[in-house]
């Protein structure tokens, strides 16, 4: 080896070090702590159900016919703009049902006051199109001739040119609010002594979601005009509510938006977001949790001690993470994070259909730097600053254009089932991952 291989040599051995040191400052924070990159994306999977709640009813005999001078009643919740819809057999004809016109009985004014008393004007007399029909009576023979036409109203005379009296003078319906966005609707068999004499069959019932301004199913048990479908010929024939109890079944359930997400990085101190058995802090949690509004509480974590990051993570074009809609994918966000050991990382959004629900990261948080899908680590909780009302079906719910009624109660985890409805798994409504 001559001089100048071994002056170069030396060089290379002295300033070694200080090049491995470089590369390593690269990685590091201003604090000289390593950092690494992360990805973290919030994904609503939820597939969601256009009928918020659904069910049958009958008389109290046996066959459960509702006798005239009998009558039923439905419970039910709703939101200002949706709408219960019912059908039952007139017993004694061919195909004939009562239903009130699509959407249903609206139960609040303009205003969004509840609507009280008779609303017997609104039931109509439907002719279901798949039988000839006889004169309507005791005598009427079952199921009596095929026909092939669409669902069309009976307005004093069917197609065969026998006559009805107004659907209202044979059924009368009566709705009672019964406060909290609950009301029992009444529905009453006044034929009795009337030429159009008749017993009601058990039916079926239905209240469909609305969703910026408009209802998920505004159709939910036939469409006139149509064919008829999904079970209801088994009502409109023979009463048997059966079927078509089991098709609208299928579609009820659960629907609900996600609002934008916050996402916080912290390190040496709790969860900052809450604490299940406390009271809301008051730092902003509120507004997410009956609003979707994250903003207030993300200004106010930012710089404090013990917080190195905060984010609000909002929709493309929608802002809110729609559920799964048809197959329509559910909303999606995504936001990189720079990371380092100790790291811990929480998020909190809004339960959208609900007076002041939210989901959030359990206890102090996940570890940020373990990756894959962390949907385990998410629970659903009541901010206890809202009274609450059935999901999707409340009044005073904001996102249903309602104003929260104030309650102070400490944050609780909700119960699955709960008082109201059963829900799906958490990780079959938020997924959250770390890449």
């Amino acid at each position: 080896m001559n001089f100048i291989q071994k002056i170069n040599t030396r060089l290379l051995v002295a300033i070694l070090p200080l090049i491995i040191t470089a590369c390593k400052k690269d990685n590091q924070g201003q604090s000289g702590v390593l950092t690494q990159q992360s990805t973290i994306t919030v994904e609503n999977v939820l597939k969601s159900q256009p009928l918020v709640e659904s069910g049958t009813f009958q008389g109290s005999g046996s066959p459960a016919l509702i006798l005239p001078g009998q009558s039923t009643s439905i419970q039910f919740s709703a939101a200002k703009g949706e709408a219960i819809s019912f059908a039952t057999m007139y017993g004694w004809s061919n195909d004939l049902f009562f239903a009130p016109a699509n959407p249903g009985i609206q139960v609040y004014d303009s205003s969004g006051n509840p609507i009280e008393g008779d609303v017997s004007s609104q039931i109509k007399l439907w002719d279901n199109g798949t039988r000839i029909n006889q004169k309507p009576g005791a005598n009427v023979t079952h199921p009596g001739a095929v026909d092939v036409k669409n669902i069309t109203e009976v307005n004093g005379t069917d197609a065969q040119g026998n006559s009805y009296l107004a659907a209202s003078k044979l059924v009368k319906a009566t709705l009672k609010y019964n406060g909290n966005s609950v009301f029992t609707l009444t529905l009453q068999n006044t034929s009795g002594g009337t030429a159009n004499e008749t017993p009601l069959s058990p039916g079926v019932w239905a209240v469909s979601y609305i969703v910026g301004g408009n209802l998920q199913s505004p159709n939910p048990l036939y469409t006139a005009g149509q064919p008829t479908a999904n079970g209801l010929t088994n009502i409109a024939e023979a009463g048997d509510n059966a079927p078509l109890s089991g098709y609208i079944k299928g579609i009820t359930g659960i629907f609900t938006p996600l609002s934008p997400v916050l996402v916080v990085i912290y390190n040496g101190i709790e969860n900052p977001i809450y604490k299940t058995s406390e009271a809301d802090r008051g730092q902003g949690l509120t507004p997410l949790a009956q609003k979707g509004n994250a903003d207030t509480l993300a200004a106010y974590l930012k710089g404090k001690p013990g917080i190195k990051a905060v984010y609000v993570l909002p929709a493309p074009n929608t802002k809110i993470l729609l559920p799964v809609i048809g197959n329509q994918p559910g909303g999606v966000v995504s936001q990189q994070l720079s990371i380092s050991q100790g790291d811990r990382i929480a998020i909190a959004t809004m339960y959208g259909f609900s007076n002041d629900w939210f989901f959030a990261t359990t206890g102090d948080g996940v570890d940020a730097t373990q990756k894959g899908d962390i949907s385990g680590s998410i629970q659903l909780y009541d901010d206890g600053s809202a009274i609450n009302q059935f999901p999707g079906a409340g009044i005073t719910q904001f996102n249903l254009a309602g104003t929260p009624l104030k309650e102070s109660q400490p944050i609780t985890a909700v119960p699955n089932p709960n008082a109201f409805t059963t829900l799906p798994s958490v990780p079959n409504i938020i997924k959250v991952t770390l890449k």
